[in-house]
């Protein structure tokens, strides 16, 4: 049976079998209803629903509901039988707390799933390999954190990585209050808001080029699915400049890739262009229109004399990369690590308990 990856980000997770240069089958939300029931008598009456967030910010929070996720994607979604569950990859966040986190996710596998081996890597450097490299620095702008993170022959520099605790939903959240301000009338969930600014958010060529589009009269009609009808014009530059000018979002910070060259700087100089002439771009909101052009232009103003530069997919990779680079990395390494026995397995697991993660996954 091949192994599983699973990449279970704060908005979307990404799960199949290690084929590293496929898309991943499963691509679905982490966020998962629970129905609230009134008594506790099988047939109560259902007063309401609400969401649960197993994710948040790149780190399980919610176990029990983490739980049920796996169980539905292992045993409904990849069809896994009771009694011959397989080895599973496990993609590992930027600044992952190894005692809280790492020990409980493997007892989790071992215990509850009964899987017959498992692995965890970073994230950042399973993305690289995505890319056909093993030193590089990625970029990762999630749902609910960017993380920066320089690898060097396949590991992550931790002491020059930086986290900053925003993200897509906080880009999503600025959008619709963008958005209020131009259609006061209007009324707007997060929900609607984030499918419009996948729709239609760009990003400008430049600082000069985005206060120019602040000035046009060009607009949208977007139609709601209440019915509601919402124009949408200079808003649309919103989410991408934030990332570059971080005080659209409140944020007195230097714009991202400033930031990047700054977490370079802390590396050894020697491995400076190595690290910046490798960039890799992670995250849906990169994918924007604009965003990448932006950030080379960006990188030709930046304080580094080395420019940062981005790696480009190879061609036989699917599209939409930088949306589940994490997960192809890991079908990349899941070839490598099971067939050559370097994951832990259930005996060893059985032999030491949860703290062989760090032995084998590190």
């Amino acid at each position: 049976m091949e192994a599983v990856v699973i990449d279970a980000g704060s908005k979307l997770l990404k799960a199949g079998t290690a084929v590293p240069d496929q898309a991943p089958p499963m691509i679905i939300p982490t966020q998962m209803k629970r129905m609230l029931e009134e008594g506790s008598a099988a047939d109560s009456p259902v007063v309401e629903d609400f969401t649960v967030d197993p994710v948040v910010r790149g780190c399980i929070k919610d176990w029990d509901a983490m739980e049920d996720l796996l169980q539905y994607v292992l045993y409904t979604g990849l069809e896994w039988e009771e009694g011959n569950e397989g080895q599973v990859l496990f993609t590992d966040p930027l600044f992952t707390p190894k005692q809280a986190v790492k020990e409980q996710l493997v007892q989790l596998m071992f215990e509850t799933f009964n899987v017959s081996g498992f692995y965890a890597s970073e994230q950042a450097v399973l993305s690289l390999y995505a890319v056909g490299r093993i030193s590089g620095c990625t970029v990762d702008i999630g749902h609910g954190k960017i993380d920066i993170a320089p690898v060097l022959e396949g590991a992550v520099q931790q002491i020059s990585s930086k986290r900053f605790e925003i993200g897509g939903l906080d880009l999503t959240k600025l959008l619709a209050q963008e958005l209020a301000k131009s259609n006061p009338t209007v009324n707007l969930n997060i929900s609607d808001v984030e499918k419009i600014k996948e729709k239609y958010s760009c990003c400008a060529e430049d600082e000069f080029a985005y206060r120019k589009t602040q000035e046009t009269n060009e607009i949208e009609q977007h139609t709601l699915p209440d019915g509601q009808v919402i124009s949408i014009g200079k808003e649309r530059y919103t989410i991408g400049e934030a990332l570059f000018q971080p005080v659209i979002l409140g944020l007195e910070a230097h714009g991202i890739v400033e930031q990047l060259v700054r977490c370079i700087s802390t590396v050894s100089s020697d491995n400076h262009r190595q690290l910046l002439e490798n960039t890799v771009l992670c995250g849906g909101i990169t994918a924007m229109p604009g965003f990448e052009d932006r950030f080379q232009k960006e990188a030709g103003l930046c304080s580094s004399a080395i420019r940062p530069s981005l790696v480009k997919p190879p061609e036989y990779m699917p599209d939409k990369l930088t949306e589940f680079s994490a997960w192809v990395g890991g079908a990349i390494l899941a070839k490598v690590v099971f067939p050559q026995n370097q994951h832990v397995t259930k005996g060893e697991y059985d032999e030491t308990g949860p703290s062989v993660v760090h032995r084998k996954c590190f």
